[in-house]
């Protein structure tokens, strides 16, 4: 829902100033909805029980994310300084540039892991990688709740109205 009311609001801020493509908006938006495609994945396919279908959301959730927010903190720039300040989109692209550095760890050290488990043991084979992995994936997961929460101020701008009307024939 973020998103496309992401989407909607930079659609509308483009009417009033011309400052990206609405197709690099639209395409942001499918990226996003990719992301949030492979987390229903992840949701859905439990580590344990189907750990390659569960790895796969997990790379096109964090993927999609990281692109996501890298793609909205160009647009962010794009729209300055009528509608975001340039401190804004400088912590957006804070952001997105520590979550896309953690992002490759978290793969390489993912990749090393020959075991799914769930209960580690500081020691055990592969314990090293699970642990970095994991401080990575944490990392880029608290990337996006802070990204996200840059919206605060953006959204508080923004009235969207929803009606729903019953025509009868």
């Amino acid at each position: 829902i973020t998103m496309y009311i992401r989407y909607l609001l930079i659609e509308k801020q483009n009417e009033l100033s011309h400052f990206v493509r609405s197709s690099c908006n639209m395409f942001a938006l499918c990226i996003g909805l990719m992301g949030c495609t492979g987390m229903g994945i992840v949701a859905t396919f439990q580590e344990l029980a189907v750990p390659s279908v569960h790895d796969i959301g997990a790379l096109v959730a964090f993927g999609s994310g990281v692109v996501y927010i890298t793609l909205q903190s160009i647009i962010s720039y794009k729209s300055c300084p009528r509608w975001n300040t340039y401190f804004v989109c400088h912590i957006r692209m804070t952001i997105s540039v520590i979550s896309c550095i953690a992002f490759i760890p978290m793969i390489v050290f993912a990749s090393q892991i020959s075991m799914t488990k769930i209960d580690w043991t500081p020691g055990e084979k592969d314990y090293t990688y699970h642990f970095l992995s994991a401080v990575c994936e944490w990392t880029v997961a608290f990337g996006f709740i802070f990204f996200f929460l840059t919206f605060i101020r953006d959204f508080q701008r923004f009235s969207l109205r929803i009606s729903t009307e019953i025509h009868e024939d």
